[in-house]
Formats: structure tokens, sequence, C-alpha cells
């Protein structure tokens, strides 16, 4: 009998072979890459936690494990200024802005969605065309457009929180409106259609047949809004003057806008006391922003 010569499989070939060491070689990646994602994410949040409970007010001697951890950051934040008037200036705009926008956003993705007229698809291709432009260039006319307004509102004029929350809304509507438009889409027509036939207005089919199944977007859009405007600096830079309608980030600019390293470690601890809103807000929306973002508005 002739003896055939087989090349024997490598230890290497073998390992590959089995699908319990796939599996068990993708997990060790998966876990590996979320681990190196996490640590690029929270290294920037620990190390400004750190430096509010740094005892040394040097940006330059932070350490992320701060010694002889001290509350004196906080105090002075909280006592000596007026953190607690920025933090309302700032919830204030931020959350008027935010419902505002909400509503206006939701109607007029409604009328686009479910209206035929003369003129909608140069409008909604100049909405998107609007938003390619940087918003630095609209600065001057910005402050140009609040002066005016002045005049003849002073209440949302220059120096007036009501002039940063006309400013807002009118740059939350360009995008939103595309986001919530395409939402409104997936909505079946035979809705409408059904709500028609009992008799329905345009206004109870919006209100009470689609409205509900827009809320997550409604949430998201309203809590996108409220992030960016309370984290906002450069237009309450520009339009206000006032210390008294400073908002947070403006308020807190002041720490590090003549020496950078002395007042650190206030400034880190007004920005972890001002995150806690944030935080609290998307924790209790939590469940419609995963809605909205994952989601379609009618599961079928």
């Amino acid at each position: 009998m002739s003896s055939t010569n087989m090349t024997q499989p490598s230890a290497w070939q073998l390992f590959w072979q089995s699908n319990r060491n796939k599996q068990r070689l993708e997990l060790v990646g998966k876990l590996l890459f979320a681990a190196v994602a996490l640590s690029i994410t929270l290294l920037p949040i620990l190390f400004t936690v750190s430096s509010a409970f740094s005892p040394s007010g040097s940006l330059s001697s932070t350490s992320l494990i701060p010694t002889n951890p001290t509350l004196d950051n906080f105090r002075t934040i909280v006592v000596e200024n007026d953190f607690w008037l920025w933090l309302r200036n700032s919830i204030l705009v931020a959350s008027i802005s935010a419902v505002l926008s909400g509503l206006l956003t939701t109607v007029t993705a409604f009328s686009f969605s479910r209206f035929r007229f003369r003129g909608r698809n140069q409008l909604l291709l100049g909405i998107l065309i609007i938003q390619v432009f940087p918003s630095l260039l609209t600065m001057v006319a910005l402050f140009s457009l609040l002066q005016q307004i002045g005049q003849y509102a002073s209440f949302a004029g220059l120096n007036q929180l009501g002039g940063l929350i006309l400013l807002y809304l009118g740059g939350a509507l360009g995008i939103n409106v595309w986001l919530m438009k395409g939402f409104f889409d997936s909505v079946p027509r035979e809705i409408d259609e059904s709500g028609m036939v009992e008799g329905a207005t345009q206004w109870q089919i919006f209100w009470r047949l689609l409205f509900p199944l827009v809320r997550p977007i409604v949430a998201v859009v309203m809590l996108l809004t409220f992030f960016g405007t309370f984290g906002d600096w450069l237009l309450p830079r520009l339009m206000i003057q006032d210390s008294d309608k400073f908002t947070l980030m403006l308020g807190l600019q002041q720490f590090i806008a003549s020496d950078y390293g002395n007042n650190w470690g206030v400034f880190a601890a007004g920005v972890v006391l001002g995150a806690i809103p944030q935080v609290t807000i998307f924790m209790i929306l939590q469940e419609y922003i995963v809605g909205g973002l994952t989601a379609g508005a009618v599961k079928g």
C-alpha cells in the first residue's frame, strides 16, 4: 500500500476552525474597542471633576486624582459669584427656546409633510441650503436685526434674554424641520383619512392622532435645542452686555478669560454644577430620546 502525505493543519488553523474561539475573539475585540472609546469619553469628564475638587487653582498642576480634595472651588463659585443668577438665566433661555422650537418645528414639519402648496419644494430646499452656511456669517446681521427690533419691542432687543430666545428659535427651525418631516412622512396617511371620515378637522388630526405618535422626535428636538442653547457662548457674548443678564457659559468664561491657570478650579466647579440640570433632563427624557432616534413613528 502507498502512503499519502497529508498536510496537517496548524494550531492556528485549528483554533480558527472553532466557532466558539471565533466568538471569543470577537467578544474580546468588542470589549477592547468599548474600553478605548469609554476612556476617551470619560477622561475629560474625570479631569474636569478632579479639577473642581483640586485645592490648586492652576491647570498645569491639576492631576487626575486630586491630592487633598476640597470644596473651596464650589464655595467660591456659589457664594462669591452670581452663579445661581447665571444658571437661572441659562435654564430660562434654554427651556423657553426648546419648548417654542419644539412646537413651531412640529407644526411646520406637519404642514410640509401633509399639505401640498405652491413653492413647497423650493421652501424645503431653501431651508436646507441656509444650513450650509456657517452661523458666523450671520452674526453681524443678527446684531443689526436685534438692534432694529429693540426699537419697537425692548424685551426682544439687544442686551435682553428675549432677544437671545428669538435668535435661537430662528436657528433651531432649519435642520429640525427636515428631521421631523421625515418622521411625519413615516406615519401612514390612512390615519389622516380615518380621521377625516369621522369628521375631524386638520387641527384635530394633528393634535389627537399624529402628535402622540411623533412625541419621541419632538422630545429629541427639544432636548437638542436645550443642550445647544444651554451650552452656547458666542451669541450671548455678542448680544449681552449687562452682568445681571449673563448666561452660565458667559459668566464662567470670566474665570478663564484673563488668567487661564489660576481660576481653572473655580471654572471646573461651575461646569460640574451646571451639568446637573442637563444630566437630569437627559435621564428623564431618555426613553423618548431612544425612541425618537432608533424607532419609527409607527411600528409595522
